[in-house]
């Protein structure tokens, strides 16, 4: 990284790495203060109650490399190894998609919903663990379960949860429901692979696995897979709600109504856009 000066103040090195940043994110001031805070292990806090404060030699040889990962369009959470998700410190690796604040849009609707005290609710796709075990964290008598077909990614998931100390969830290897024969939920969360093969957002999310991110039809495959699959595994009344692109409520509601769900509905992500659908099944 080429300082000013040998010895840059946390100010003059936070301005400075945003002015690097600035040609490949849309926030580079966050994520100079996200890279110094993970370098220096400290809270935000401590990078304004310092802003005089000099960074060693070994703190900008240590930079160096975190800096030029970002540069090359690495993500910050692979850079980390971790990631915040809806209150939780988790684990990620490039085994799995990273937490997004979007998902937690899910988690919200999935807390809003009247279930029973000891809920028996099913992830699909779980990857990070992070939808189960933020459910799992905001309702301790709930029973979760969630899959994932990525073996890595259960390890994963069971590693962010023994970390929690969350015992109320089961994690297990599955392609969507393959291994749960009569099983039967009151309620199923998924955020499946939604995005089109040819979208040009991709090109944005090489780091990610592509099998998390990619469905054909138009990116509806997995969706339509798993509502049509879902009525089965679901208790009369249970809900199923799922993630889906920015510009598929439409289609998702209409699947979701050819399967049979009543009160279908679609509720906005943080950034406006229709991003989770879901239904209930009918009690009889």
């Amino acid at each position: 990284m080429s300082m000013s000066q040998a010895a840059p103040t946390l100010q003059q090195c936070t301005q400075q790495l945003s002015q690097q940043l600035s040609a490949i994110c849309d926030n580079p001031a966050h994520e100079a203060r996200l890279l110094l805070c993970h370098l220096l292990s400290c809270q935000p806090g401590y990078l304004y109650t310092y802003p005089e404060r000099v960074l060693t030699p070994s703190e900008l040889q240590q930079l160096q490399p975190l800096l030029q990962r970002r540069l090359a369009g690495e993500p910050l959470a692979y850079i980390f190894g971790h990631w915040p998700f809806y209150g939780l410190e988790l684990a990620v690796a490039p085994c799995t998609l990273i937490p997004r604040s979007d998902t937690e849009i899910l988690v919200e609707q999935a807390l809003a919903l009247t279930l029973p005290a000891q809920a028996r609710v099913l992830d699909l796709g779980t990857g990070t663990g992070a939808i189960a075990l933020a459910l799992a964290h905001n309702r301790p008598h709930w029973q979760l379960t969630a899959v994932d077909l990525q073996a890595e990614a259960v390890a994963l998931a069971q590693r962010n949860a023994q970390t929690l100390q969350l015992s109320n969830v089961h994690f297990t290897v599955s392609s969507w429901f393959s291994a749960l024969a009569d099983q039967q939920y009151d309620l199923i969360v998924s955020n499946p692979p939604y995005i089109e093969a040819a979208d040009p957002h991709l090109t944005a999310l090489r780091f990610e696995p592509l099998t998390a991110l990619v469905a054909e039809q138009q990116g509806l495959a997995d969706l339509a897979s798993i509502i049509a699959a879902a009525p089965a595994y679901l208790a009369p009344g249970g809900w199923l709600w799922l993630e889906h692109g920015y510009n598929q409520a439409q289609q998702v509601q209409q699947l979701l109504k050819q399967a049979g769900f009543g009160q279908v509905d679609s509720v906005r992500d943080y950034g406006g856009n229709w991003r989770i659908s879901g239904g209930q099944r009918p009690l009889s």
